[in-house]
């Protein structure tokens, strides 16, 4: 029985860095502040996420 999403954070993510959670939501998918994670999260669909993850990478 799942209880809701389950959050991940990068591998990469040092302890004590700012870092953003993701998770597979039913409607897409949830990014968050690791930092806050009851602050709420936006939900992305597919084509989006990907659009944002190409935006980070250039930077």
């Amino acid at each position: 029985m799942n209880s809701g999403p389950v959050w991940r954070k990068s591998s990469r993510s040092a302890e004590g860095t700012n870092c953003i959670e993701l998770a597979r939501l039913s409607e897409g998918t949830g990014l968050r502040d690791s930092k806050a994670p009851n602050a709420g999260h936006l939900t992305l669909d597919r084509p989006s996420l990907a659009s944002l993850v190409k935006t980070v990478k250039a930077l």
